[in-house]
């Protein structure tokens, strides 16, 4: 591999700092663009003749075997739809809820259940091991394709070394979810054809948490390209707080993917400003702020590099409705009708049917 590596700069590719497995070169208006994953690549460009000419070049140095258009990559299906390009797993969906007895099981609607209260196990574990297979294994699906089951698998993995009935009540619930959306996939059309933001936070949800979630979800092309949610490491004193913890969180991200696609040789340049959407008109009206009171300075730090970011125009924020923020089910279960919905948000639908 790292002869692999010396090779592609000495062809004059680009070693894109950001994303050490991502090599690009520009033949005057055409360009080619190289992902390495240890033995594998993928090879893409803005025309055939490029992509060819790469391939046979490589091919002469190397022995490599040409797998023609990509169909699987890292356990992800690539599925072409006319203009459309769908990702999914549904085929380790498929395994993951035959290996551990779940396929005949009932769907249900939302991977969480709302009114459920989970506390820490003080008893004797259930199941431990076989638990923390599954936890497992739904981290690496959440990862890669289903933004829609981040929230349900972050919570039930805090309970992992310690399981009980109710946990696994809990757990027994997301894998029927996955029975009956088994074959989605996140579409992108290519539309919108600029980066957007997501982000919200969840204020201690029960007794038993001391920490909010933050959450967010960035959207390309009509479908997510990155999520993530997680418990804050700060304890929030109010909503606000958590909301602009969770601002901070996005805006790092956001930084990140736009620097990221200022180094590649597609897209528009200059690359435009994220436009970050959050609901909290509170936590948006702090980071306009030049400074914080003192009652909030112990958050001072997470202020001043929203603010740096909002001033060398690397992100916007605007105010969007709790309803229309696809963030939001990476903080909280919601209900049949909005997990629909945000679910669409982010790109995720049915193979099938693409409705």
């Amino acid at each position: 591999m790292k002869n692999l590596i010396k090779f592609y700069l000495v062809m004059d590719f680009l070693l894109v700092v950001l994303d050490k497995c991502v090599y690009t070169k520009s033949v005057n208006d055409d360009c080619v663009i190289i992902c390495l994953y240890v033995d594998d690549m993928l090879i893409f460009g803005t025309c055939d003749d490029i992509v060819y000419k790469t391939k046979s070049f490589l091919a002469s140095k190397f022995d490599m075997k040409d797998m023609g258009e990509a169909s699987v990559i890292l356990g992800v299906k690539v599925v072409r739809k006319g203009d459309s390009i769908i990702l999914s797993q549904g085929h380790y969906v498929e395994i993951l809820l035959k290996k551990f007895d779940y396929y005949d099981c009932k769907s249900v609607t939302t991977p969480y259940d709302g009114n459920s209260q989970l506390k820490k196990n003080k008893g004797d574990s259930m199941a431990q091991s076989q638990y923390a297979q599954i936890i497992g294994s739904l981290l690496h699906l959440m990862n890669f394709s289903r933004p829609d089951i981040a929230y349900a698998v972050g919570r039930l993995s805090r309970y992992t070394h310690n399981p009980n009935q109710d946990h696994w009540e809990a757990l027994a619930r997301l894998m029927r979810y996955l029975r009956g959306t088994i074959n989605y996939g996140i579409e992108y059309s290519g539309f919108p054809a600029v980066l957007e933001g997501y982000s919200d936070a969840n204020w201690i949800s029960d007794s038993d948490e001391t920490k909010s979630t933050s959450g967010y979800v960035f959207t390309l092309g009509g479908g997510a390209v990155a999520w993530r949610s997680v418990r804050q490491s700060i304890i929030a004193r109010s909503t606000m707080e958590s909301e602009f913890v969770a601002l901070d969180l996005t805006g790092t991200e956001a930084e990140w993917l736009r620097n990221f696609l200022a180094n590649i040789p597609l897209g528009m340049k200059p690359t435009p400003s994220v436009s970050i959407h959050c609901d909290s008109q509170s936590a948006i009206a702090i980071a306009k702020n030049k400074s914080y009171n003192g009652k909030n300075r112990h958050i001072q730090l997470r202020h001043n590099m929203v603010k740096q970011l909002l001033k060398d125009g690397t992100i916007s924020i605007n105010y969007v409705k709790s309803e229309g923020n696809l963030a939001d089910p990476l903080t909280k279960p919601l209900g049949r009708k909005m997990t629909f919905e945000t679910s669409r948000g982010m790109g995720l639908k049915p193979i099938e049917t693409n409705k």
